[in-house]
């Protein structure tokens, strides 16, 4: 008799991780997806409200109730913008973030969403290197990282924020590209989790907050801004301890740039400017159409990017092409490449709920997220007319 004894610890234990992964995969596709066609009915919703609160800035009860209806909406956009960083689908814009004058920029609003009961630490040094990062999910990411604090901190307590370059070697246990870093901690002195509970606490809708206290994607949002950036996510707690988020962000070769800051009212159109706005949603398309059209664009609107082209190709001299990137037959993206072949480099923007396939898109184009408001769409459109030719001077004309 013979008798043979296997260890099959190790392949158990992969093949767990393997299943959760999959998991993983199919409930960030679903959660992509839904954002996308959230995104689709927030941006008409967004923009109309904010044009009909500058008509009626003079009725006070008008600008309450528009007030708070831009309230939730914003709201909501911020829910989809945590599903699409979740599912690696949210359309970044990285680009070299001073993490330290971030952090200072934001760091009252921390105190005043966690209160008095809470003592708020720094430990950022100067002349910390630039990261890679878009710095809108930065910030929403470390605002959910000072609420999660707050809520496991019912007594009261502290939430220390450190900042500092760090190195991943060649064998690292992050499972990091080895190269510099710029490593985030942000430590509280609550009531910390336990094992099973820090297992799952990455995991999208997972929450021990109760029913409508949590929507559950505060880390899973930061867990997909991280891996999407190019970093990762690390957690450490035990309980009547306390809780550690170590957020990795690769560093940034260029200049820190600076926040552009915009005005409360959106850019006029300087000179008569034609702008051809493509998008398959007929919402979307006319809720934008009248948000240029408010400010003294001239809009031609096409429902796809076929008929974009044919209009183009028809003789329609157009000073800048705005549209969406996910639209059947061709995306956004392509359009734009075509518009570009044998003729010069169109102006355009990119308006997109996220960009799964963005490697199409040229380098030189801008994205704007949806939804967005009236004043951002104002001054992506203004700042690409004012850096092309004179409009109406040198318009696009495809003829083939």
């Amino acid at each position: 008799m013979t008798g043979v004894i296997t260890d099959i610890t190790a392949r158990k234990e992969a093949d767990a991780q393997l299943a959760q992964a999959q998991k993983m995969d199919a409930i960030g596709q679903l959660t992509g997806g839904v954002a996308h066609d959230f995104n689709n009915l927030l941006t008409p919703i967004v923009g109309s409200l904010d044009m009909v609160r500058r008509r009626h800035r003079e009725d006070e009860r008008t600008q309450r109730m528009i007030g708070n209806a831009l309230q939730a909406a914003e709201r909501a956009a911020t829910l989809t913008q945590r599903l699409l960083a979740f599912a690696r689908r949210q359309a970044l814009q990285p680009r070299a973030v001073d993490v330290g004058a971030l952090i200072d920029g934001i760091v009252d609003l921390i105190r005043r969403s966690l209160g008095p009961t809470i003592r708020v630490v720094l430990e950022v040094p100067r002349h910390l290197p630039p990261a890679s990062v878009d710095p809108n999910q930065l910030e929403l990411a470390l605002l959910n990282l000072a609420i999660n604090a707050r809520d496991a901190m019912p007594s009261g307590g502290q939430l220390t924020i450190t900042a500092a370059a760090a190195t991943a070697g060649e064998r690292n246990l992050l499972g990091l590209t080895p190269g510099d870093y710029v490593r985030l901690l942000a430590t509280d002195t609550g009531t910390g989790m336990d094992k099973a509970t820090l297992a799952r606490a990455a995991e999208p809708f997972f929450s021990t907050k109760g029913v409508g206290k949590g929507t559950g994607l505060g880390l899973s949002m930061i867990h997909g801004l991280a891996a999407q950036s190019g970093g990762t996510l690390r957690l450490d707690s035990a309980v009547g301890v306390g809780t550690t988020v170590e957020l990795w962000l690769p560093i940034s070769h260029q200049p820190a740039e600076r926040a552009a800051e915009r005005s409360g009212d959106p850019t006029a159109a300087r000179e008569a400017a034609r702008i051809l706005l493509v998008d398959d949603e007929e919402i979307v398309r006319t809720a934008t159409a009248d948000m240029l059209r408010d400010i003294g664009y001239d809009v031609v609107e096409a429902r796809s990017a076929s008929q974009a082209l044919a209009m183009l190709r028809g003789g329609a001299e157009v000073d800048l092409l705005v549209t969406d990137y996910l639209m059947p037959g061709m995306t956004g993206a392509a359009l734009i490449t075509e518009c570009r072949t044998g003729g010069p480099a169109l102006p355009a923007l990119l308006i997109t709920g996220y960009a799964a396939a963005g490697e199409d898109v040229p380098a030189d184009v801008p994205r704007l997220a949806k939804p967005f408001r009236q004043v951002d769409l104002a001054a992506r459109v203004d700042d690409l007319l004012t850096a092309a030719p004179t409009p109406g001077g040198g318009r696009l004309r495809l003829v083939r």
